[in-house]
């Protein structure tokens, strides 16, 4: 909780937190959950702590001001993070009469496991790449874009992950305004754009219908750290009863008043304006986004090799991709800090000379397929070095962004098993080996 005391002002306005200080001032001899017996700030609900499993006292005043900050009808704090949100939004969709969902190739692993529990029916559209990056929507995508006009036809819902990890942004206004016109809920995956709220023309709840803050992903919150929100209020009944069935029953009060001390956290524009100017100043090595917490550096192919030479040095980028790496910011993130990344990535810039390769906009290799497949279908697991051209039977991909590199029904090419193979963290394989259809055949 010390971490909390870099903004004194935030915290004077923080009501969990100051019901949490209150608290740890007195004498308190703690016979509940949990076990450390931490209990002057890792308590459990006892009368004077309220419960946010049905608010009246500090969490609900946190939760009403959450949703005033966010511009939502109601938003609900979660502390078993983004994940649980994504759950309970589809669950709340389905409650509204969703059977169907279009949504990105490139989401989320949370919103295929999602349709799978739920039952929901995902239709996906693939996006461009350029030097390997997802390459957002564009607003002539949405009535030029064959795939993707034909998965948004065949759903009730749209689902849309922004910013996305390397910090893109679809253009939400265009998004909202067909979704109106055709009647269909707007969904986002906002767990990367928490800090987005001080920008509404780039903020997920800005036209969302319900949407997702992970809030410790870009804000000062204690990891697991999360928000879902609803636009309006028979969303936000139904959303209520779907986060009920997701969220812990034992949430962490540490991590809930880290929730709301971070949406309350004041903007950081001196350090908004430095990390632009940086980006723009090297258009030729810094991928150029929409997001300024989100710092993606191309070094081709030697990314996992540059994040090494981090990590030794103490320095822990987000994740590398083979081909980026990616570091990511925050409004509490120092000018020292900073300055710190910005003469490393100089040095770095200088060691790995070779300008990143610059290709054209193109379709990724990949047939859009349910994300599960049946009970009675047959699969086996396969040393990744012998599974080229067999079928994927169970997404698979680098940890993070945690999207599918490999997506179930997909053909798997050697370009991306060297990628797996040389990735620290992965998702989706098995003791280094991947799931394939036992009766496919290689192409």
């Amino acid at each position: 909780m010390r971490k909390f005391r870099l903004n004194k002002e935030t915290l004077k306005a923080c009501a969990i937190f100051s019901m949490l200080k209150t608290h740890a001032g007195k004498r308190h001899v703690s016979f509940h959950m949990p076990g450390n017996k931490w209990a002057k700030w890792d308590i459990t609900e006892l009368s004077f702590s309220d419960n946010l499993a049905s608010p009246s006292g500090c969490i609900a005043a946190a939760e009403r001001d959450l949703s005033r900050i966010l511009g939502a009808n109601r938003s609900f704090i979660l502390t078993n993070g983004s994940t649980s949100g994504v759950f309970s939004m589809l669950d709340a969709a389905k409650r509204a009469g969703v059977k169907t969902v279009a949504a990105s190739q490139a989401s989320h692993k949370s919103l295929f496991n999602a349709c799978a529990l739920l039952g929901l029916t995902p239709f996906l559209f693939t996006q461009k790449t350029q030097n390997g990056i997802p390459v957002p929507l564009s607003e002539r995508d949405l009535s030029t874009d064959g795939e993707f006009m034909r998965a948004f036809e065949n759903a009730d819902a749209l689902f849309l992950t922004s910013p996305d990890y390397y910090g893109n942004i679809p253009p939400l206004q265009a998004v909202r305004s067909l979704c109106e016109r055709h009647g269909k809920l707007l969904l986002i995956d906002g767990a990367h754009g928490g800090h987005l709220h001080f920008d509404k023309t780039k903020y997920a709840g800005a036209y969302a219908d319900m949407w997702v803050d992970g809030v410790h992903k870009s804000l000062p919150a204690l990891t697991q750290g999360a928000i879902v929100s609803a636009r309006e209020e028979t969303l936000s009944e139904r959303l209520w009863e779907s986060v009920g069935t997701f969220r812990s029953t034992s949430p962490s009060y540490p991590v809930m008043a880290s929730v709301e001390y971070a949406v309350k956290y004041p903007r950081n524009q001196a350090l908004e304006a430095d990390v632009r100017a940086f980006v723009a100043a090297h258009k030729d090595r810094l991928y150029q986004n929409d997001d300024w917490t989100k710092v993606c550096a191309l070094f081709e192919g030697c990314a996992f090799k540059v994040q090494d030479e981090l990590e030794k040095q103490g320095i822990y980028p987000e994740f590398a991709d083979g081909n980026a790496v990616l570091f990511y910011l925050s409004p509490a993130t120092t000018k020292r800090e900073f300055a710190l990344l910005k003469r490393t990535l100089l040095r770095l810039f200088k060691a790995y000379p070779t300008p990143p390769k610059r290709e054209s906009e193109n379709q990724q290799k990949h047939t859009p397929a349910p994300p599960h497949l049946t009970e009675n279908t047959q699969i086996e697991w396969v040393e990744l070095s012998q599974s080229t051209g067999e079928i994927c039977a169970s997404a698979c991909g680098l940890f993070p962004p945690c999207t599918p590199l490999i997506g179930v029904g997909e053909r798997i090419e050697t370009e991306k098993l060297q990628l797996l193979q040389k990735a620290k963290n992965t998702f989706g394989l098995k003791d280094g080996k991947i799931a394939v259809l036992k009766n496919g055949k290689k192409e």
